[in-house]
């Protein structure tokens, strides 16, 4: 099966292009940047039996400077969860993907929409025979994943186009007012109804203007301002 990346290989798709250092997508994703890096560049690291070397699991969109794109984004982003929510070994993680390119012919899975479905469900089989999960424990990965996955809009070829990060570390469905697309503002963080960049907002708000005043300026609800502060203070916290 051709690889998610070749299909536009034709014509230049900003969801793949260099957008963001590490230290920047890991403060988007909520993830330590040793941890994010170790994802795209892979480490050494010490055993009993000496130096040992952590393959990476996400090829960047760029080595040098090293750069993630979009894309590189929602793989972290499903990585997260498989990773950060159940706590398994990544060796696991990368055997499961490989069976799934090797022996199921689904290539860049953590791509792409059917994640939970079809192909996507024999990956999770096999994935959760590897780590060994119980019959709960397996349901309870899916549950999960398909809440990172509903964070994720996708264009008619189950690209993905736009992101919508959680606010805080923990999860909080029903909340999408923040968005990371790479069709707005260079793909940065942004509140999804105006495309008016978390950024601005905050340094308005720090400025001495009123939560009232920034909301009116920009057509947005209170609500959305104050969103835009908790998910950029988090980031804060999160450097």
């Amino acid at each position: 099966m051709t690889p998610l990346r070749s299909v536009h290989a034709t014509k230049v798709d900003r969801r793949n292009q260099p957008a963001y250092a590490t230290a920047e997508a890991a403060r988007y994703l909520h993830l330590p940047p040793a941890t994010l890096r170790s994802w795209v560049v892979g480490r050494h690291y010490t055993t009993r039996n000496g130096s040992r070397r952590f393959e990476a699991l996400v090829e960047p969109a760029s080595e040098q400077p090293l750069l993630l794109s979009f894309w590189n984004l929602i793989e972290c982003h499903v990585l997260r969860a498989l990773r950060t929510e159940h706590g398994v070994p990544l060796r696991e993680v990368r055997q499961a993907l490989t069976y799934a390119e090797r022996k199921l012919r689904i290539s860049n899975l953590l791509l792409r929409k059917d994640l939970l479905t079809d192909g996507g469900g024999l990956f999770l089989d096999r994935f959760g025979k590897l780590v060994d999960l119980s019959a709960s424990g397996q349901l309870a990965m899916r549950e999960v994943l398909a809440a990172h996955l509903s964070r994720v809009e996708w264009d008619g070829n189950r690209f993905p186009i736009r992101l919508y990060p959680y606010l805080a570390t923990e999860r909080s469905d029903s909340v999408r007012s923040i968005a990371i697309d790479p069709a707005v503002a260079f793909g940065r963080p942004i509140v999804a109804r105006r495309g008016i960049t978390t950024a601005v907002l905050v340094e308005r708000y720090d400025a001495g203007e009123s939560l009232t005043d920034v909301a009116a300026d920009y057509d947005l609800t209170e609500s959305e301002v104050t969103q835009a502060i908790v998910y950029e203070q988090a980031q804060e916290r999160a450097a």
